[in-house]
């Protein structure tokens, strides 16, 4: 038992600087969002009929389950992780379809799975499940996914997620599933024009989805005419706003915004950062983006000295996620885009949200301190569908995909 758990797990790691400045950004917005949570939700228990602090008590006990699992993350050998993805998408994809026979309906969308414990979200679980299988596709099979049958054959179990979590009527969160899956791939080298196929063939689908669901198309498309509609698909950001307006520089105080008090649904969900607006206001909000851009800015650092190209890929992948989110939640809950349901990171109430998000964090943390260069490749760039992937260079020259005028996609020479 003790060899199994050497050849899985490695003492957890410590030293380098742009890790350690990951996990402080990351405390930080963790702790501020749990505060959050808290002043956020009291309203929700109180009306619910508990105590004030329920809410809050069950995100620090979702905060303990991911700070374990961030810890686990942290220590696992990348090799052993990166090589489970096959078997972990498969259990993904179990946990959607197990959505759809058995799955709870919250506030009309059917997306959870009840567990004795706690009810868990497998769409949240998906995101992280597709940047691991995305990466080992690429490093296992970049020689032929630039040929648009092979990758459509590799790439098939994400589209059949993608597929499932449609049928959730959750399109934001299918947005950053396959904003993940794109570019990771295209980070690796997949020609312009098989990503721009990839886009032009999602159009059909789209245009199938809004004649099938044309309620959930107006509710998506609301936020431009927002005055069009005030006391129906309107009403969310109307409220929003209002709340955010009220705030003004400095806010109303911790615990003193009115909209919590069933103005504006899922204020510590969805809309925490109306309440952040509300509470602290201008300071309060610009604080929140602060944190998530440095927190980019140490994940680019971490990809940038990264000495395994596909491990590199998996900081990308992780970071375009959590800032992907970020960037839409913000700009749905000012009027700037439209609200589809996806978290704050860190800051929205949400166990399997939180716990995989921690996960993530955990991942990118172990990344900043691996030091392996990968397995080289002796690869025939000309070949037809070939991704130029890996290779083996030195921290001072890290590979950096770059297209050549002849055409195929060729990894520098060292």
């Amino acid at each position: 038992m003790a060899k199994v758990l050497t050849r899985i797990l490695q003492p957890f790691p410590r030293g380098d600087r742009a890790a350690t400045s990951l996990l402080v950004l990351t405390a930080l917005m963790v702790g501020y969002g749990t505060v959050m949570v808290g002043s956020a939700s009291d309203a929700q228990s109180a009306l619910n009929g508990g105590t004030s602090f329920a809410l809050a008590i069950r995100d620090l006990m979702y905060l303990a389950i991911g700070a374990i699992v961030f810890w686990l993350v942290a220590r696992v050998r990348l090799s052993w992780l990166v090589g489970l993805a096959p078997v972990l998408v498969s259990i993904g994809l179990a946990l959607l379809m197990g959505v759809e026979m058995v799955g709870i309906t919250v506030n009309g969308g059917k997306r959870w799975l009840p567990t004795p414990f706690i009810q868990i979200q497998p769409s949240e679980f998906f995101k992280l499940i597709v940047v691991l299988y995305v990466v080992w596709v690429i490093q296992h099979h970049h020689r032929r996914i630039g040929n648009w049958q092979h990758l459509a054959l590799w790439m098939s179990p994400v589209l059949a997620g993608v597929g499932l979590i449609l049928l959730e009527h959750d399109v934001g969160t299918d947005t950053v599933v396959v904003a993940i899956a794109l570019m990771v791939l295209f980070v690796a080298g997949l020609p312009r024009k098989v990503v721009g196929a990839i886009v032009l063939l999602g159009l059909p689908v789209i245009g199938t989805y809004a004649a099938l669901e044309p309620y959930s198309v107006r509710r998506l498309i609301s936020f431009l005419h927002p005055n069009a509609n005030l006391a129906t698909t309107g009403y969310q950001l109307l409220q929003s706003r209002i709340g955010l307006g009220a705030g003004g520089l400095t806010g109303l105080g911790l615990d003193h915004s009115r909209e919590k008090w069933g103005l504006l649904p899922n204020p510590h969900t969805d809309f925490i950062f109306t309440i952040i607006g509300e509470e602290l206001g201008l300071i309060g909000t610009l604080s929140v983006i602060a944190l998530f851009v440095g927190f980019l800015m140490a994940a680019t650092r971490i990809a940038r000295q990264c000495t395994n190209e596909a491990y590199r890929l998996l900081v990308v992948g992780i970071t375009v996620w959590i800032v992907l989110e970020a960037v839409i939640n913000i700009a749905s809950v000012v009027g700037f885009w439209a609200v589809t349901g996806i978290p704050l990171p860190f800051f929205s109430y949400g166990g399997t949200a939180l716990i995989t998000e921690l996960a993530a964090v955990g991942l990118l943390y172990n990344v900043a301190h691996d030091r392996s260069r990968g397995e080289h490749l002796d690869i025939d760039a000309t070949e037809p569908g070939f991704i130029a992937v890996a290779g083996s260079l030195p921290p001072s020259r890290p590979v950096r995909p770059q297209y050549s005028h002849r055409g195929p996609l060729r990894a520098p020479r060292s």
